[in-house]
Parts: structure tokens; C-alpha cells; sequence
């Protein structure tokens, strides 16, 4: 039995409260990992966690062994992090939760991520709304805006930048709005995260104004709010991501550029810092790094 390897199944089975999760999150099958803990149980000789039809917990011997075993499997990281070549000892899979905007320019980025690393493999889920990271198996997530779960570790990446924009055959037939307020004399198009979808807020630098608007359209994907105000329905808040190629292609209108969309910052979670594989290591350096590229998304200020 490689007893390291049936060590970290039993941590992943613990954090998640799951042999599904842990399968999932792991890449095994659940009699796979079923099998692993039950041999660390015959080699401990000792039960470490209770199973039912519905739920997993740890006896107290399970979480008298979770210290111990978290120290063997990062003393076990730190050595093939020493020894191994970059890149060597890094595989599975990792999942990852992004706003759909961020997602496109992560997909832009990952060949180079999954070439230097041929055992690595990633699954990219584009989502608006948190998740719940340790019940869906999830590795990462960035979020948007400041992250109230305390449980999470969180990791600054950058920041957003965003524009309000119009289509010229809708602006052709309208007065551009010139301050927040013109807006209520326009169709809006929302694109809804957690929150209220209905208050934009821009900043003039100095100060922030917030708006209420009433949408005649709302979605929960920034992709499909695009497509729409490309099609001339209204105006719409969006990410540069999405909207600077048509901007300087003329397929879109910066409006009211003096009063740009207020910068939320963007944010990493993730469970716990103790005891994180390789994989999901090296995937939350490349998030750090791809997010440094955009000095768009890098500063905190836009000159």
C-alpha cells in the first residue's frame, strides 16, 4: 500500500466530508477511494472515519491522525518539491470556478500551463454566483468583490475594469447619457452576480454614485448580456475583457467615459493553504501570473 498516497485521500475524504467529493476532486473512482482508506485503516489498525448512507465523520482516532498524516504528506511535498525537476511531480486535475469574462481570457492562456505540464489537466466552470467550494470538490474559485466567507483563504489577483457601452444603431437614436442619473432615460441591459443587479455604480475619480435602473434584460452571463448589447438593445456595463476590440473596432460606444464603472477587486479562493497539491499549486500561480499580464486588471488605478 503507498501509504502517502492513501494518507492524502483520507485528508481530502476529511475536508470534504465526502468520498464522492474526494473521488471527484482526486480524479479516482469512489471504490478507489473507499479501498485507500480502508487499507490505511487495516495498516493503522484502526477505524478513522464513520460511514452512513447519507454522511462521513471522523472517530476520534481519525481526527487524532489528521495532524500527524498533514505533516507526513507536506513533508513528502517539500522533498519532491527539492529534488524534482519544475513541473515533475505536478498531476490530476484541478477545478476551477471564474466569471465567464475572466474564463475566456484564462482559456486564451492555458496551452502554455497544460504544455509544461503534461500530467496536469483542468476543469474550468464558468460561474457568476460563490460556490460552495469543499461541497462541489472544487479547487479554486475568483470572485469578484469583497469575499465575507471567512472559512476561505483568499488571495488578491487584481482588479476589474469595466465600461459602459452601446451599440451605435442604439446611440444613433438617442442622447448619450453625459452623468449616472442620464441613465434613467435609457434601456439598460443587466448583467447579474451576487447582489442587486439593478444599482450600477461609476466613480469620477473623487467621488462614487451609485444608480437605480430598471432593466428591460437580465442575465447571469456576461457573454450573453454582450451578444445583446451588440445587437443595439440597450447599454451595458461590461468587462474591457469582452468589449475594448469592439470599442476600437466601432461595434461599440464608451459612454460617458467620464464617469467609468467602479473597480471591484478580483479575488482567489480556496479552501485551506495547508497541505495544497501540486496541481492546484501551479494553476494558482498561472491565475496570479495571467492576471499580471493585463495592466488593465494588474493596478489599482487606470491612468
Amino acid at each position: 500500500m503507498d501509504v502517502v498516497s492513501a494518507l492524502r485521500t483520507f485528508l481530502r475524504v476529511a475536508e470534504t466530508g465526502s468520498f464522492s467529493a474526494a473521488a471527484v476532486d482526486l480524479d479516482l473512482t469512489q471504490p478507489a477511494v473507499s479501498r485507500q482508506v480502508s487499507a490505511l485503516e487495516a495498516h493503522l489498525n484502526t477505524r478513522l472515519l464513520h460511514r452512513t448512507t447519507s454522511a462521513v465523520a471522523l472517530t476520534a482516532e481519525g481526527e487524532q491522525v489528521i495532524p500527524m498524516a498533514l505533516r507526513v504528506v507536506e513533508a513528502v511535498d517539500a522533498l519532491g518539491e527539492t529534488t524534482c525537476a519544475e513541473g515533475a511531480s505536478v498531476s490530476g486535475k484541478v477545478r476551477l470556478t471564474l466569471p465567464a469574462p475572466l474564463g475566456l481570457y484564462v482559456s486564451d492562456r492555458l496551452t502554455g500551463l497544460l504544455a509544461n505540464h503534461p500530467g496536469l489537466s483542468v476543469e474550468m466552470i464558468f460561474r457568476e454566483e460563490p460556490s460552495d467550494l469543499v461541497g462541489e470538490g472544487l479547487d479554486l474559485e475568483v470572485r469578484l468583490g469583497p469575499v465575507a466567507d471567512s472559512s476561505l483563504v483568499c488571495r488578491r489577483l487584481g482588479w476589474t475594469t469595466a465600461f459602459l457601452v452601446g451599440a451605435p444603431s442604439y446611440l444613433r437614436e438617442r442622447v448619450a447619457p453625459e452623468t449616472p442619473n442620464d441613465l434613467r432615460a435609457h434601456e439598460c441591459i443587466c448583467y447579474s452576480r451576487a447582489g442587486d443587479a439593478r444599482t450600477w455604480s461609476f466613480s469620477d475619480g473623487a467621488d462614487e454614485v451609485s444608480v437605480r435602473i430598471a432593466p428591460r434584460l437580465i442575465a447571469n452571463n456576461a457573454v450573453a448580456v454582450h451578444r445583446a448589447t451588440l445587437a443595439g438593445s440597450g447599454l451595458a456595463v461590461l468587462s474591457h475583457i469582452l468589449v475594448c476590440p469592439d470599442i476600437e473596432a466601432g461595434r461599440l460606444v464608451n459612454v460617458m467615459p467620464d464617469f467609468p464603472p467602479t473597480r471591484l477587486p478580483i479575488n482567489v479562493v480556496y479552501p485551506s493553504r495547508r497541505n495544497m497539491p501540486p496541481r492546484v499549486r501551479v494553476a494558482l500561480d498561472f491565475l496570479v501570473e495571467a492576471v499580471r499580464e493585463d495592466p488593465l486588471m494588474a493596478s489599482a488605478s487606470v491612468s
